[in-house]
């Protein structure tokens, strides 16, 4: 067919849509050069006409047309209102498959939608006379062979980001001008709703940009002209001039205060009324508008948020699959009840006994289907750190989602169509931040509404915004009083309540705050973090039968120590049922890593970690190893008094290698005593991973403040530069002690009183690394040093058994997720081979051939590494200035330097060259055979699992045995 032949045949047609629309498409494929759905799919699997079901309001199928991937078409009488054809598709797009594009027309014109879930939508508008362009043609044809053509170049993401944008100096500009931040807070949420409000058609005739413009050539009219629009909002039967506005108000527009703007201001109002309102994305809409409107938060802006697909890793297990779960089973039932009714058909009417049959199954299929819908509408989600709603949006979302499913589904089986109730009142908000829970309210407003119109309904009237009480502003957690908060009853807790660690939490809360906190729940161990309480709150909430099921976002440190224990009882009693253990996250627009753990009461049964089943989820976010709960690891009085944290400085007692050197060659003090006894090398983390830093601490130990005045220069130093923040610290030992390190690490020191060396190993680092150094080292809070000086025990720590048990025992930190290791955890719960324990001198298995090969093996990686590390020929040995200090490593030259700098114990492991493999290969070797494992492990049965397995059986026989 030719465009003439085409326009010939249907400008002057006037038939009917039903009589029409069918031949209209046919005629439009054959002009594209296109098979019609007949021809090209005759079983109407993925191109067909009247697609679905019935319409319970009328006509057949949900759509006229339907190309999977592609488009559903809905045809209308000519001059017909072709947005009620589009209000009809939106309505049945989840029950066609979501098509990208949703095409109506009057045969007259063509009018495609895109309906792409993230992106902003677009309509392209064709007339009958556009066919004749050839181009116009093409671009029709896309929408059937490819309608990727269409897909908007902005994502809504974008679109939100640049409308917050706008929005960032404004805020800005009035604070500056001396209103109060919540007064502003309030006025630009009013703006920013108006501006969505006229896009969406709530408010006519785009009546916000014609206010700004009429303001624009008079600025002080703007108070009065707002001010009006405002309190026409306000209440019932309001109106501007003429123009009727209906009723908002839900405490966004409760009155009609004003705040005074510029001409500057006017201008930047109408830049952003220009943007498209209508489809920002309130899932991310609340946090970047929140780092505009809050002062303490603007430095955030421009930072990373978290998106909608994180949200959902919580949304979709703990709200949306067993909502999904309990619809099938109700769907399954008015299946059977439908399907087993007599049937009604053209040649023959139903009467009589069989008529009122199928009448009590389809009034039984009814009632089942409005007690499911029964159950969505009281179902209440909570999320107790809402901030600015984008959990709580997501939530709504959803359920209004699955409500809709089970109306299309409904309407399939022959029953009447349902109208949405699942309404705002259903998410449930308790925030401290006043700026973010009115946001909060206003993302939830925003999402409703869009959601109404997405899908074909009309938003909700009189008011138009449902007062949102239900998002509290207020602590989650504890009451004015100090006593414990109470969450209001619900189905449903999510969230991403404040990461707080331990020990930040009295200088951010107050010491009166955190020791209030502490007192009213005391079921929440004195060192967890902040997040913890959420937890513990939930879990107080489940077992008291007043909520089912909740779903929280953690830092990943809730695997470990203190952290984990708020997760006992859950695990005891309740079941951890999904759980992710390590995931990316952006908090405060920085990125962490997160755990996200959802859990609920129902004991025994299966579970999904990192997306695989599992048999069940311990505390610390670890599957079943053969039966093995390692969180239960008993500390063994072998290994105490072993392995210790190094001091905590509280103060910058360290030094530049120069000044410690300069104070080393100084004389004996007045008490005939040297520098050397309190200024001693230091040793962090870095100078085992990287190389060191030569960098030297002033260590007073338990002196008393006379004794330690004597070794005058380090006192002096620590006099001027210590003292003045010790005075300003909160706690009084530490004030009063200023010249004392905050731990001095006497049991430490006196541990390794006696040894040759000890061994020293990274709290945090990518790798598990332990290295020999003097006891007169001082290790850095952030290092652990184990009192040891034989080799069989840095071979045992330095195998893959120990690596394995300190790392499933210890913690991760920080964004790069580096193990963690913990001396009272990942060394204390360690069962050593029996017979090598650490209790016993290394004298007493000095003639044990385990022993002796564990040492050997050991002996020579070590003596590998540092020949790697530190070799001759790039390296000058010079004599420190105290006799019995390690020795100096100075490059020889530059280009040796530049060598030196790439050989760390990090970039060895990373690269893990051959004989570093064979040299640990040889080591693991012994230490399994010392365990008695050794014919396992050569034959490469002893796979991980299995290692932790056997080393927590082997635990519990040793501490049985205490």
């Amino acid at each position: 067919m030719t465009p003439y032949d085409f326009l010939t045949k249907w400008r002057a047609n006037e038939l009917k849509e039903r009589s029409a629309s069918q031949s209209h498409f046919i005629d439009l494929c054959a002009l594209l050069g296109l098979p019609d759905p007949v021809s090209a799919d005759p079983t109407g699997d993925w191109f067909t006409f009247e697609k679905g079901a019935s319409k319970t309001s009328g006509g057949e199928g949900w759509a006229d047309v339907w190309r999977k991937g592609c488009f559903a078409w809905e045809y209308k009488g000519r001059h017909a209102n072709l947005d009620k054809a589009n209000a009809q598709l939106l309505q049945y797009a989840v029950a066609l498959e979501n098509p990208p594009l949703l095409i109506v027309s009057d045969m007259a014109r063509i009018v495609i939608r895109t309906n792409w879930t993230n992106s902003v939508q677009e309509k392209h508008e064709f007339v009958l006379d556009d066919l004749v362009d050839a181009a116009v043609r093409d671009r029709l044809r896309a929408a059937f062979l490819d309608p990727e053509v269409f897909r908007p170049k902005k994502s809504r993401q974008e679109l939100t980001e640049e409308t917050a944008a706008e929005f960032a100096g404004l805020a800005q500009r009035l604070r500056d001008r001396g209103h109060e931040p919540h007064d502003v807070a309030h006025f630009v949420n009013r703006l920013v709703f108006c501006m969505f409000a006229e896009d969406v058609g709530l408010l006519p005739d785009h009546l916000f940009t014609k206010m700004l413009e009429v303001s624009r050539r008079s600025v002080d009219e703007f108070s009065q002209n707002a001010s009006t629009l405002f309190g026409a909002m306000a209440h019932r039967g309001g109106k501007v001039g003429f123009t009727a506005i209906e009723w908002f108000n839900g405490g966004l527009f409760e009155n009609d205060a004003v705040l005074p703007v510029t001409a500057d201001d006017i201008e930047q109002l109408l830049r952003a009324a220009g943007r498209d309102w209508s489809q920002v994305d309130p899932s991310i809409l609340g946090t970047l508008f929140e780092r505009g409107l809050d002062p303490a938060k603007r430095s955030q802006l421009g930072a990373h948020y978290t998106d909608r697909d994180k949200i959902m890793a919580i949304v979709r297990p703990v709200i949306i699959e067993p909502m999904e779960a309990r619809w099938a089973e109700a769907r399954a039932r008015m299946t059977t009840l439908v399907e087993n009714a007599p049937r009604q058909t053209k040649e023959k009417l139903l009467r009589g006994a069989e008529l009122g049959k199928r009448t009590r199954a389809l009034a039984e299929a009814a009632a089942i289907h409005e007690s499911y819908i029964e159950q969505l509408a009281q179902y209440r989600v909570l999320d107790p750190a809402c901030g600015s709603g984008n959990f709580l949006y997501v939530a709504l979302r959803a359920l209004k989602d699955i409500e809709h499913r089970a109306n299309l589904d409904s309407e399939a089986l022959g029953l009447p169509r349902g109208f949405p109730r699942v309404g705002p009142e259903c998410v449930l908000g308790i925030e401290l931040n006043p700026y973010a829970a009115e946001l909060a309210r206003v993302s939830v407003w925003i999402g409703e509404i869009q959601w109404m119109r997405r899908n074909g309904f009309d938003a909700a009237k009189n008011p138009i915004l449902r007062p949102l009480e239900t998002i509290e502003c207020r602590d989650a957690v504890l009451r004015e009083d100090g006593t414990r908060a109470e969450w209001p009853t619900a189905n449903a807790v999510i969230g991403n309540p404040p990461f707080l660690g331990n020990k930040k939490m009295i200088a951010e809360l107050g010491e009166d705050y955190t020791r209030a906190l502490r007192e009213a729940w005391p079921e929440v161990p004195g060192g967890a973090d902040l997040v913890c309480y959420w937890f513990a709150a939930a879990w107080s909430m489940m077992a008291g039968e007043r909520l089912d099921r909740a779903g929280l976002v953690t830092t990943n440190s809730i695997r470990g120590s203190a952290n984990r224990d708020v997760l006992k009882p859950v695990v005891d009693q309740g079941r951890i049922f999904a759980a992710w253990s390590d995931e990316g996250w952006t908090v405060e627009g920085a990125a962490v890593r997160v755990s996200l753990v959802c859990f609920d009461r129902d004991h025994g049964l299966p579970a999904q970690l990192n997306g695989v089943p599992v048999g069940r989820i311990f505390a610390d976010l670890s599957a079943e190893r053969g039966g093995a709960d390692l969180t239960t690891a008993a500390r063994l009085a072998a290994n105490r008094n072993v392995a210790f944290q190094g001091p905590v400085k509280v103060g910058p007692f360290d030094v530049e290698g120069e000044t410690a050197r300069s104070w080393l060659r100084k004389p004996k003090n007045p008490n005939g005593r040297l520098n050397a006894e309190v200024v001693r090398p230091l040793l962090n983390g870095m100078d085992i991973t990287r190389r060191p830093s030569d960098r030297w601490i002033v260590n007073f130990g338990e002196m008393a403040l006379d004794e330690a005045a004597f070794f005058e220069a380090p006192f002096e130093y620590v006099r001027t530069d210590v003292k003045p923040l010790r005075d300003r610290n909160r706690d009084e030992g530490r004030r009063e002690n200023w010249w004392r390190l905050g731990r001095s690490g006497r049991d430490m020191a006196e541990a390794c009183a006696g040894l040759t060396r000890a061994i020293f190993t990274p709290r945090v680092a990518k790798h598990r690394l332990f290295v020999w150094a003097q006891p007169l080292t001082v290790p850095d809070s952030r290092v652990a040093v184990i009192a040891r000086d034989d080799d069989t025990t840095f071979g045992i720590l330095h195998s893959r058994f120990h690596e394995l048990w300190s790392l499933a025992l210890g913690g991760w930190h920080g964004v790069g997720n580096d193990p963690q290791y913990t001396p009272s955890l990942g060394f204390e719960t360690f069962p050593f081979p029996d017979g090598l324990t650490p209790n016993r001198p290394a004298a007493g298995y000095a003639d044990d051939p385990r022993a002796q090969a564990i040492a050997s093996a050991a002996a020579r990686l070590n003596d590998g590494r540092e020949s790697w590390l530190n070799p001759e020929e790039l390296i000058i040995r010079i004599p420190e200035v105290v006799a019995g200090y390690p020795d100096r490593l100075i490059p020889k030259d530059e280009d040796a330097a530049k060598e030196l700098k790439t050989r760390t114990l990090t970039n060895l492991y990373n690269a893990r060259p051959q004989w570093l493999a064979n040299a640990h290969a040889v080591l693991d070797e012994a230490v399994a055979d010392a365990y008695g494992w050794g014919d396992d492990w050569r034959s490469g049965r002893l796979l991980n699992d299995e290692v932790l397995s056997r080393l927590f059986q082997l635990n519990q026989e040793q501490h049985q045995r205490r």
